[in-house]
C-alpha cells in the first residue's frame, strides 16, 4: 500500500502497519464514515492506495458511500486517480450506476472526459449500461458526445451495440440539437 503522492518507492512496512492499513480500507468498503473521519484527520493519507491500485476513494465511489466519498473528498482525496486498471472513481460510480456519487465527484472536480485504457469514457458506460439520468448529468457537466473509445466507437455506438433501449433514442436526440 502506498501514498499515490509519494514519486519514491516506500520502505517496506511491518505487518502492524499493515494491518492497521487494511483496517482503513476495511472502513472504506464498509461506509464507516464515523471511524474514518478520525483518522483522516489524525494525518491517513486520503490518496492510499491498495495492492490494486485502488484509492480510498476508488473504494467509497464503487460500494456507494457517499459520506465516506465526501469525508475523503474533503480531505485532499484526487477524483482523477485511476487504479491499475485505468479506471476512475466516476467511471466507478457510473458502472453501478450511483448518480448522487457521480455528482458528488463531477462537484469535487473529477473529469467527464476521463477514460480508461480502451478510451471508454463514464458517457460511453453509462450509455451502454442504459442509465439515462447518468448520460444527461454527464452530457450537463460537458461529456463530448463525439468522444471515441480506442476501438473508433462513440457514446452512441456502444449503446446500439448494446441494445441500451432508452439511451438510443436519448443521444439521437442530443446529437441532433448539436450544431
Amino acid at each position: 500500500m502506498q501514498d499515490a503522492s509519494e514519486k519514491n518507492p516506500a520502505p517496506a512496512l511491518d505487518q502492524e502497519t499493515l494491518d492497521y492499513l487494511q483496517a482503513v480500507f476495511e472502513l472504506v468498503r464498509s461506509g464507516d464514515a464515523g471511524r474514518l473521519g478520525p483518522l483522516l484527520d489524525r494525518g491517513v493519507p486520503a490518496n492510499l492506495l491498495n495492492q490494486k491500485g485502488d484509492s480510498l476513494l476508488m473504494l467509497a465511489s464503487y460500494h456507494g458511500h457517499l459520506d465516506t466519498a465526501r469525508q475523503l473528498l474533503e480531505h485532499g482525496a484526487d477524483p482523477e486517480l485511476h487504479n491499475d486498471q485505468g479506471q476512475t472513481p466516476l467511471q466507478g460510480a457510473v458502472f453501478k450506476g450511483d448518480e448522487a456519487m457521480a455528482r458528488l465527484l463531477l462537484s469535487h472536480g473529477a473529469s467527464v472526459e476521463s477514460a480508461g485504457p480502451d478510451g471508454k469514457t463514464a458517457l460511453m458506460m453509462a450509455a451502454m449500461f442504459n442509465r439515462t439520468q447518468l448520460v444527461e448529468l454527464l452530457l450537463e457537466h460537458g461529456a463530448d458526445l463525439q468522444a471515441r473509445d480506442a476501438r473508433g466507437l462513440s457514446a452512441l455506438d456502444v449503446a446500439r451495440m448494446m441494445g441500451a433501449p432508452d439511451t438510443v433514442p436519448q443521444l439521437e436526440e442530443r446529437l441532433r440539437q448539436v450544431p
